[in-house]
């Protein structure tokens, strides 16, 4: 898949790098990826994996644009208050990058429509905010073998990991699945959602960024994977622990 002299030149402090290069370029062009929630995490995923040319940007988010969204949810605008998110979200899209193809799924991911939204697609990405969703796609990701980088935050906190189940370490064992790390979800009420226990606006950012990297260098077959790992991030503490998941 061929670069244009627009698109060289747009991403030209990546073709400079080794690790990249023109070849590594191609290859953002030519994946597709599936971005689960257009709210906090979303929104910098989005922006990064756009700017950074990944070539499909499939965008599944029910919900829409309320006043409180614009703390966090940076793809978002005063204007877009009231408008589906993954309208919102491919329209800011579409302006970073013009190169980059979006498509808007205006509707919940389920176990019954996450294998069709899988079709085509390189790697997926989970921001959603209900742990229906995330089992969903897990399992439809394992299915598939299909990667999946998901992340998680709560009021100053977040973590972050890769999951490919169907792939095998080094010691021939295979890596954990999201049901190994969570094997039940948590009962109702147990985690307070965001509206109830508050979320620094700058911590989605920070998660949904490192989302993005670990989404590119998963593309680009770069760097260690944080499959097998467990990322723990302590924002009010600017602390960092990599727990190995056995």
């Amino acid at each position: 898949m061929s670069l244009s002299p627009d698109e060289l030149e747009r991403y030209a402090r990546h073709v400079v790098l080794m690790e990249v290069g023109g070849i590594g370029q191609q290859r953002l062009k030519a994946a597709a990826v599936l971005v689960i929630g257009a709210g906090g995490l979303g929104a910098p995923l989005l922006l990064y994996l756009a700017a950074a040319g990944v070539g499909r940007l499939v965008v599944v988010d029910d919900d829409t644009v309320s006043l409180s969204n614009l703390q966090r949810q940076v793809i978002h605008g005063t204007p877009d208050v009231g408008r589906p998110k993954v309208e919102s979200a491919a329209d800011t899209v579409r302006r970073v990058n013009p190169h980059v193809t979006v498509v808007a799924e205006h509707r919940r991911l389920t176990g019954e429509n996450a294998a069709a939204l899988l079709e085509g697609i390189t790697i997926a990405a989970d921001g959603s905010d209900n742990f229906s969703t995330r089992y969903a796609l897990a399992d439809a990701c394992a299915t598939a073998k299909v990667p999946l980088v998901t992340a998680a935050i709560g009021r100053f906190d977040g973590s972050i990991t890769t999951l490919k189940p169907y792939a095998l370490r080094a010691d021939g064992r295979p890596f954990p699945s999201y049901r190994d790390l969570f094997p039940t979800p948590p009962p109702p009420g147990a985690i307070p959602a965001c509206a109830e226990a508050g979320v620094l606006g700058a911590l989605p950012g920070l998660l949904g960024t490192m989302m993005a990297m670990e989404v590119l260098k998963e593309i680009l077959s770069i760097g260690d994977s944080l499959a097998g790992r467990l990322l723990l991030v302590d924002a009010l503490g600017a602390r960092y622990e990599t727990i190995r998941l056995d």
